[in-house]
């Protein structure tokens, strides 16, 4: 059966999923995290997008991201995807697939679910028992917005802006916010898997 056409809009937002080939391990050390960072700036200044929030688990990673071409939403991730595909093969001494299939993409069209994905994306390492404390993982956008560390890779989730006056207003409201599990967490991580 063909792949289906994505739908593809000027200034959208999309939830991104990219998963390792057979939910094989992505990154097995630091280097590799750092390495896939330096090339999401590399096309970052290529193309313009902004990303709202971000998680690199070991074997998949998530982006919440707009982008301003919606044509160049596939051009961006093929380019990101391929040039850590070819670091991880030489590095690790591979062949054959880096990922499973292409990545998944679902377009944001609600402002309401715009920070609510942003939080499932954040909460990844906890739900996955990787991290018993969100700010003990150093591979997600949560210690931009629950701890206010800089991150040069993300743009401010314009509805972040609306939780408070001040940025430890926000914060305070942030980390409240990502504490608890919804009950659909584990819906949305059964569709992201298939």
């Amino acid at each position: 059966m063909p792949r289906g056409r994505r739908e593809l809009y000027d200034g959208a937002v999309y939830h991104v999923v990219q998963r390792g080939h057979n939910k094989d391990t992505l990154f097995k050390r630091r280097r590799d995290y750092l390495v896939f960072k330096e090339f999401i700036r590399k096309y970052k200044s290529r193309n313009t997008f902004d990303i709202y929030h971000y998680c690199l688990m070991p074997n998949h990673f998530h982006f919440l991201l707009k982008i301003m071409k919606g044509a160049e939403l596939p051009k961006i991730l093929h380019g990101i995807s391929q040039t850590y595909s070819h670091y991880y093969r030489k590095v690790y001494n591979r062949s054959g697939h880096v990922y499973q299939n292409r990545y998944k993409s679902y377009l944001i069209e609600d402002d309401g679910y715009l920070l609510e994905c942003g939080r499932y994306i954040d909460r990844n390492p906890l739900r996955a028992g990787i991290v018993k404390n969100l700010p003990d993982y150093s591979w997600s956008s949560y210690n931009f917005y629950g701890n206010g560390q800089a991150d040069d890779l993300l743009t401010v989730n314009p509805l972040y802006t609306g939780m408070g006056k001040t940025d430890e207003e926000r914060r305070n409201s942030y980390r409240k916010y990502i504490v608890e599990a919804r009950p659909y967490e584990k819906l949305i991580d059964k569709a992201m898997v298939d």
